[in-house]
């Protein structure tokens, strides 16, 4: 017997208000980190007025400091994301196994899901050998169409996801070899499933490689595996190889543990 389809949620049955209190949170970033009340404003295009009882609303339950006439995120916001990393044991499951993986090959591993219109990293263990650092941590975005973590997750998503994400998802150009094209990036992301792996040299940051490979996991939620090293270093063969079928390995490591 088929389940019946999860009705539609309409605007009657949402908070506007809580909505509007959600974007004065986003609206703080790597790029943002201490905001005025007409930043905030301008950001999230939310009359004055109201950006002012939604921030203080913040600061009253702890989310948000203020300092003069600036503001700035508390540790508190952690606890939005705690339920959710510890519900799937990330710390105490994912992160040793993706450690193990990663001094094996020499280099950090990444574990990413798909966010609205961007990959957003959600486990990450580094290597004391690794070359390359490039900033990520939990909790860090990323473009999915100029990534390799962005295309793998696309490639092996529910297509009709995939099909929408790929025709609107922003393109914008990072490097002198970032892709723009679209078509030219469905046809990459055709090759991804075929080989099962996506690579990426210097579209995202210059003189950074990536490969990525998608995660099985027994649910319907998608995840990926990826591993960011200096594209001198990819160009050998033997490294290119061995890490993609380490993040291969670590892919079936993990799988049966979402």
């Amino acid at each position: 017997m088929e389940k019946a389809a999860t009705p539609p949620i309409t605007t009657r049955d949402v908070s506007l208000t809580f909505i509007k209190g959600m974007a004065v949170l986003k609206a703080f970033d790597a790029a943002n980190t201490h905001l005025t009340l007409p930043q905030i404003a301008r950001i999230t295009g939310i009359d004055r007025a109201i950006t002012r009882r939604l921030v203080l609303t913040l600061v009253q339950l702890g989310y948000v400091q203020q300092k003069e006439r600036v503001f700035s995120l508390t540790p508190r916001i952690l606890v939005l994301a705690g339920g959710f990393l510890q519900g799937r044991q990330f710390g105490k499951s994912i992160e040793p196994v993706l450690r193990a993986f990663a001094h094996r090959v020499g280099e950090g591993i990444s574990m990413a899901m798909i966010d609205g219109e961007e990959a957003v990293y959600v486990a990450h263990a580094g290597s004391d050998r690794s070359m390359v650092s490039i900033g990520f941590t939990v909790g860090s975005r990323v473009p999915l169409l100029p990534t390799a973590m962005g295309r793998a997750l696309l490639a092996f998503g529910p297509p009709a996801v995939a099909k929408d994400l790929m025709a609107g998802a922003p393109v914008q150009k990072f490097t002198p070899a970032t892709v723009t094209d679209r078509a030219a990036i469905r046809k990459d992301i055709a090759r991804v499933v075929e080989r099962g792996y996506a690579f990426l040299d210097g579209e995202f940051e210059a003189g950074v490689a990536a490969v990525a490979v998608p995660v099985r996991t027994r649910g319907a939620e998608v995840a990926a595996l990826g591993v960011s090293a200096s594209s001198a270093r990819f160009k050998q063969e033997s490294f290119r190889n061995s890490v993609i079928e380490t993040l291969n390995e670590c892919s079936n490591a993990i799988g049966g543990l979402l």
